[in-house]
């Protein structure tokens, strides 16, 4: 084995500190990733519940009321609400990703079954 030259000494340190750095950008991006696929989730789920809280309200009340009702219980906002003449509701649900990461949206449709 040779000895070490001078110019060589501490490359092993850059290699294993730049490594490391590699390794903690890949598990930030996909925390980021899996964040957003799980509000993408969230936003849908909250969508189609809020859709059908809404249908069911169609002829007893007011639905928009009820689809924001149901949309803040499962930590969305309603964004957006139409009642059609064909009886079906239309609803928007926004929910936030990671702080300021930005806001995951979602649409669902629901109406009476005739």
């Amino acid at each position: 084995m040779t000895p070490c030259q001078p110019s060589d000494r501490g490359s092993g340190t850059v290699l294993v500190v730049g490594g490391m750095g590699l390794l903690v950008t890949a598990v930030v991006l996909l925390a980021w990733v899996g964040s957003l696929l799980v509000s993408s989730a969230r936003a849908a789920s909250a969508a189609d519940l809020a859709a059908l809280a809404a249908a069911r309200e169609l002829l007893a009340g007011n639905p928009c009321a009820a689809a924001g009702r149901v949309a803040t219980t499962n930590s969305a906002e309603l964004t957006q609400c139409e009642v059609h003449a064909d009886g079906s509701v239309i609803v928007r649900v926004a929910v936030t990703v990671g702080g300021r990461i930005g806001r995951a949206t979602a649409v669902a449709r629901a109406g009476l079954a005739l």
